[in-house]
């Protein structure tokens, strides 16, 4: 969008901003956000590298497809726990798990 644009769009009451201001949140639940994003990324990695579909996968993990498919978007119904557990249950070391963290 040019410039003059922007301006009349503000002129006119708009406002711009990243998805955080939109959802208003803090530093810290962004950084969690990221955090989960990642870990979920690396839960999907290593069931790819072995081979498994999300069936498979979460068979050997004891969970639902659907479950397992949520881990692997960090759904906010997921916990970090649950993730990092899959994570090494796939087989993950905790410093992929600590890099994922530190992004």
């Amino acid at each position: 969008m040019n410039a003059e644009r922007r301006n009349k769009l503000v002129a006119n009451g708009w406002k711009f901003g990243g998805l955080e201001d939109f959802l208003g949140l803090t530093d810290e639940e962004i950084e969690y956000i990221g955090i989960k994003i990642n870990i979920g990324e690396l839960v999907r990695e290593y069931r790819e590298r072995k081979g498994l579909s999300q069936a498979n996968a979460a068979d050997l993990l004891k969970i639902s497809q659907s479950h397992l498919a949520k881990v692997e978007t960090a759904n906010p119904t997921v916990t970090i726990d649950l993730q990092i557990r899959s994570a090494l249950a796939l087989g993950a070391t905790r410093q992929e798990i600590g890099q994922q963290i530190a992004y």
